[in-house]
């Protein structure tokens, strides 16, 4: 079983997430506990341009409108940040890409 948790600033974001949302979320998250880095698409892929290894979280296997970014760091799965899918808000997707990276690389040090 692996290990995931929330950087607090995701926390906040998962909680103003639609309650359809937030329990795709979750269900996606006992997935990635369950298989770990071996689960695949469509429940979880890269981050196209992402040199960060940042990765996405499809919930739904993808039809949800939202994404949990996370990475593993140490021997754990952290989720950085929740970003709306990129083809339906690009900017915002964007937005939390970046966002994501800061708090991810303080955790490595």
């Amino acid at each position: 079983m692996w290990v995931v948790v929330y950087h607090p600033d995701a926390l906040g974001e998962r909680e103003e997430l639609p309650t359809r949302e937030r329990q795709a979320l979750y269900n996606a998250i006992l997935k990635l506990e369950a298989i770990g880095p071996a689960l695949g698409y469509p429940h979880t892929s890269a981050i196209q341009g992402a040199s960060s290894g940042l990765r996405k979280l499809r919930p739904r296997a993808g039809r949800s409108p939202w994404r949990g970014l996370y990475r593993l760091v140490g021997d754990r799965f952290v989720i950085a940040a929740v970003a709306p899918e990129a083809q339906r808000d690009p900017h915002g997707f964007t937005r939390a890409c970046e966002a994501a990276v800061q708090p991810l690389s303080e955790l490595e040090v």
